[in-house]
């Protein structure tokens, strides 16, 4: 399937079909245990993926590829960062909109459409935490040289290839089948660290949420 064609699916699940769980998981709301457990497994990837950068931010431009609800858009404008948020979902900007603080109003450019777009301009970061794993392994390739190409250093994550993480996922226990997500593509994280000359950032396994993070450079 081609890139457009995942992008579309992957827009018409956040956009119509999940936004409220979305917005749920990504809140205090109670959520069920299984939920519970992705919940906790982002909250540690996304620490794990601001870890690589300064606690200060200052002057730095930074895309957030993929923000749905905006948690790390709202982390990186705290730490001082111009942040343009993007996200395939205008539905979830809304939620990530309404949820940054009054004091990161402007320093945060919410923008609806194609994380990849040449049009959002150069970065010193970008951070595309879960919204490539959709994708083959040809378009990773290609979305990360994209997005290589226009900033200093490029944060990501994939699905792991682990019999686990795909037994979990496919017999379709993370959602109910009414909001069930577009199915991941599994990667081998060695294969993109040696391809892209990246650095591992380690995996982050917490119950039906695996996921593993890398760095690559301009």
């Amino acid at each position: 399937m081609s890139y457009e064609l995942t992008r579309a699916r992957v827009e018409t699940y956040f956009d119509r079909t999940a936004t409220r769980t979305w917005e749920a998981l990504t809140s205090d709301a109670p959520v069920s245990r299984i939920r519970e457990t992705v919940r906790k497994g982002r909250d540690e990837m996304r620490a794990r993926m601001l870890s690589a950068l300064p606690a200060d931010l200052r002057g730095a431009r930074v895309l957030d590829a993929g923000c749905g609800a905006g948690q790390m858009t709202a982390e990186l404008a705290e730490r001082g960062a111009e942040v343009v948020a993007v996200d395939i979902s205008p539905e979830l900007l809304k939620v990530a909109a309404r949820r940054l603080p009054d004091h990161l109003q402007g320093r945060v450019t919410f923008r609806a459409g194609d994380m990849l777009d040449p049009g959002h301009g150069t970065f010193d970061a970008v951070f595309a935490m879960d919204s490539l794993i959709y994708y083959s392994p040809a378009d990773i390739d290609a979305a990360l040289s994209c997005l290589s190409s226009r900033s200093e250093k490029t944060i990501f994550t994939v699905a792991p290839r682990t019999l686990p993480l795909m037994a979990m996922w496919y017999t379709g226990k993370l959602f109910p089948r009414s909001d069930r997500s577009p199915v991941m593509v599994p990667h081998a994280p060695e294969r993109l660290i040696a391809r892209h000359n990246g650095r591992d950032l380690g995996r982050v396994s917490s119950g039906f949420y695996i996921s593993h993070a890398m760095e690559v450079r301009a």
